[in-house]
């Protein structure tokens, strides 16, 4: 298991804990995290369940993957064209 899929198994069980009626302060308290660290993972993560955020977590990670691909192709072909101009 990864770290970024750690903490965000710990963020949902936060937010779960909060649906189940536990008081956001002492929420916050317990786990050392400000009110407005809480409600920007809410607002973020509420309403997902662990399997939803794996496979987010998996998506954004071929995304990053993907992106990384598209510049080196972009650099590639760029190289190849300044190349091409200066053989004409």
């Amino acid at each position: 298991m990864t770290k970024g899929h750690r903490i965000q198994k710990q963020i949902i069980g936060l937010l779960r804990e909060q649906e189940a009626g536990a008081k956001v302060a002492d929420l916050c308290r317990r786990h050392g995290i400000s009110d407005a660290t809480f409600y920007n993972w809410k607002a973020k993560s509420g309403g997902m369940h662990e399997s939803e955020a794996k496979r987010l977590k998996a998506l954004e990670d071929e995304n990053a993957r993907l992106k990384k691909l598209l510049v080196e192709q972009m650099l590639d072909a760029a190289a190849l064209r300044e190349l091409l101009s200066k053989n004409w």
